[in-house]
């Protein structure tokens, strides 16, 4: 995209978010000419006049080349709600973030992710539970979100990357900075595994009042959020309710009833959070146990010669297993063995009469090969 500078630009400015972009957008078409325009053309796209006067006020003091030039000196990919690469997932929520900063790098696996959230005062059991369980969900292939905070957010990313799983940060500040300071070295152990994300311009100090509005972001990647310990006015309740306003799965793990630090994931069970004993309930509860059997053994039996001749056969629509056979030039005997096979993978599906699609999640990976 060629107007990503001024989506940055835009992002600086204090009171353009997520109503205003879309205004903007919607007028103009690009954020080029909404950045050139005068006074009257931004009240014409429905910036009201606090607004206007607010990117009058600061789009003269914005140099965007050399935004965009310290962006890349830090490393930091910039992601607007248009580009491709934005988290398909965020993008259906309410309040998804027009600009993402990202150092590191997102990955297709990343779709199957899990926020993992608690107090900074963790107890002894919340680490052990914390570790136990997220090395599980890590060797399943979930890529574990997190805050980087002290206590269970960090537990859980060094936990996901011992495992030799992904992780995902989420700051509540600029890229170019770290808090708490002394997580930088876990910081670029992430970046290495996974990616540091925010929807908060380089230079942006970490505000108190950040932290429960970057928490959307945290419950928008994850199919759920699973809270370890919280005490009556923990953190990790801003994160579950941005879960349930997103509409996602809402986890918690048991805890004595006389430890302070369970007393909040206690009540969120009373409430109707899943109980969490070990990884297989998330699995269980979010339909992944066979997808990830399935993925497992797309690892261990990449597709053979045979599995991508047939792949190329086969698209959105049914298709026939006699289509499938005089398209490919196989046998019937191979085509049925093979299709059999890759349907044990995840790599199609039979929609029924020996009928078969491309699984979802197999259409993208090889659409590039096909054109």
């Amino acid at each position: 995209m060629n107007d990503v500078k001024y989506w940055v630009g835009f992002n600086f400015i204090s009171g353009i978010g997520r109503a205003r972009f879309s205004q903007l957008e919607r007028y103009f078409g690009d954020l080029r000419q909404a950045w050139e325009a005068p006074a009257g053309e931004l009240r014409s796209a429905g910036l009201d006049s606090r607004s206007v006067e607010a990117v009058l006020d600061r789009r003269p003091k914005i140099c965007l080349e050399a935004e965009m030039e310290k962006l890349e000196r830090c490393r930091v990919q910039v992601l607007t709600w248009n580009d491709p690469a934005y988290p398909a997932r965020l993008k259906e929520i309410y309040e998804r973030p027009p600009v993402l900063y990202v150092r590191g790098g997102l990955s297709p696996e990343d779709e199957w992710c899990l926020a993992v959230v608690g107090t900074r005062r963790a107890t002894v059991y919340g680490k052990q539970v914390t570790e136990e369980i997220v090395a599980d969900l890590a060797q399943h292939k979930i890529t574990i979100v997190s805050g980087l905070a002290r206590g269970i957010d960090s537990v859980a990313h060094r936990s996901a990357l011992r495992a030799g799983g992904r992780t995902i940060a989420i700051f509540a500040c600029g890229l170019d900075m770290v808090y708490p300071s002394e997580h930088a070295g876990l910081a670029r152990e992430i970046q290495d595994h996974g990616a540091l994300l925010s929807d908060y311009p380089l230079g942006t100090s970490p505000r108190a009042e950040n932290f429960p509005r970057r928490n959307r972001i945290m419950s928008g990647l994850s199919l759920g959020v699973l809270v370890v310990e919280a005490g009556d006015r923990s953190g990790a309740h801003h994160t579950v309710g941005w879960a349930l306003e997103q509409n996602r799965e809402v986890f918690a793990i048991p805890g004595s009833i006389l430890s302070p630090a369970s007393r909040g994931t206690n009540r969120l069970i009373q409430e109707g959070a899943k109980l969490v004993a070990s990884c297989a309930d998330v699995l269980e509860e979010l339909n992944l146990t066979a997808a990830c059997q399935q993925l497992e053994m797309k690892e261990v039996l990449p597709p053979s010669e045979t599995e991508s001749l047939l792949l190329r056969q086969l698209s959105t629509q049914p298709a026939h297993i006699d289509e499938v056979c005089r398209h490919s030039g196989l046998p019937i005997s191979v085509v049925s063995s093979a299709l059999t096979m890759m349907e044990l993978k995840g790599m199609v599906a039979q929609v029924g009469a020996m009928n078969y699609v491309l699984a979802r999640e197999m259409r993208a990976e090889y659409r590039v090969r096909v054109e």
